[in-house]
């Protein structure tokens, strides 16, 4: 294929594996938005270039960009989440979008895991405390065991039966939330956040993002939590009212919490990196290279699948090319 025949690509950031650029930029003529002084202004001029977008799951996919495109096609983007996708617009217009469900179940299932264990025994503060030279002069306080408890999950999707296969390991009881009970699934159910979460020393929150999952854990559900409970968060940091989580933690309603994501990424709360019984990852729950790999083979995949047959491997639900 030459140059001229190549799929106009529009990048909208920068990919989170750098091989990935230049595998695109192997296959089709790329530009990538982020690059551009005046964003609005090129979308004005070269707009109408564009068939294909790559975006990611924490970018996404905004309307007005995707109102730019008028002869847009197919949005490939790396990742499992795609409430920052416009959705909604795409379906209206006919785009496929596809995205890289699967290959990162096992990696964020491992993260909620770890975070599970570091803020139960206290991995990291531990760390610093050897680090910091006060091992001599005092001893660490316990922790809390994870083997034998109680685990809820909210959203028992593929991550959420990974992460349920993983506590079988840790001898714990399982028990989940979802919109429905999951066929197959002989796991106790639970038809509301708040009664789970209640009998639960661990809620784990592998659900989508969204308007649907909006603040689903907030004070109330915080609170039936209780002091001797944990929140583990590997889904989207709009999932917890983040301002109750704040105050939960502070006035140690609950007993702590490891988070992976937040409401305003990059930008996380000063008032919980001020506390000590909270642990902080800054969404890195996929970010082996292994998983990257995978995941930036199904973003390639789905581009390839699109142009050479008009559908693309994997679709967002609802977004499958019409018969």
């Amino acid at each position: 294929m030459t140059t001229a025949s190549q799929p106009c690509i529009l990048q909208i950031g920068r990919a989170p594996l750098p091989a990935l650029e230049a595998e695109l930029a192997a296959h089709y003529q790329v530009t990538c938005l982020a690059d551009q002084p005046d964003p609005a202004a090129f979308l004005a001029a070269h707009g109408a270039r564009f068939t294909g977008v790559v975006t990611t799951a924490a970018i996404g996919l905004k309307g007005d960009v995707m109102a730019a495109l008028p002869h847009l096609q197919v949005i490939s983007s790396f990742g499992v989440g795609f409430d920052a996708l416009d959705i909604d617009a795409a379906k209206a217009r006919g785009v496929q979008v596809g995205y890289t469900p699967g290959v990162l179940n096992d990696c964020v299932a491992d993260m909620a895991f770890a975070l599970m264990l570091d803020v139960s025994r206290n991995i990291a503060a531990s760390d610093r405390f050897v680090r910091q030279g006060a091992w001599p002069q005092a001893r660490y306080g316990m922790g809390s065991r994870v083997s034998g408890k109680r685990l809820g999950i909210v959203g028992m999707g593929r991550i959420g039966q990974a992460v349920a296969e993983r506590a079988g390991g840790f001898r714990m009881e399982v028990g989940y939330h979802n919109r429905r009970p999951v066929e197959g699934c002989n796991l106790p159910y639970f038809d509301a956040v708040a009664a789970l979460a209640q009998w639960a020393d661990y809620l784990v929150l592998t659900v989508a993002g969204g308007a649907g999952t909006r603040h689903l854990v907030n004070a109330h559900v915080l609170d039936a939590l209780g002091p001797q409970g944990y929140l583990i968060n590997v889904a989207r940091g709009s999932v917890v009212d983040e301002a109750a989580l704040v105050a939960a933690l502070s006035e140690r309603r609950i007993a702590g919490a490891g988070l992976d994501v937040f409401d305003n990424e990059p930008h996380v709360p000063a008032a919980l990196m001020a506390l000590d019984n909270v642990v902080l990852t800054p969404h890195t729950a996929s970010a082996t290279r292994e998983t990257r790999r995978a995941m930036a083979d199904l973003v390639l995949e789905n581009l390839r699948a699109f142009y050479t047959t008009g559908a693309v491997r994997v679709p967002v639900p609802g977004t499958e090319r019409r018969a």
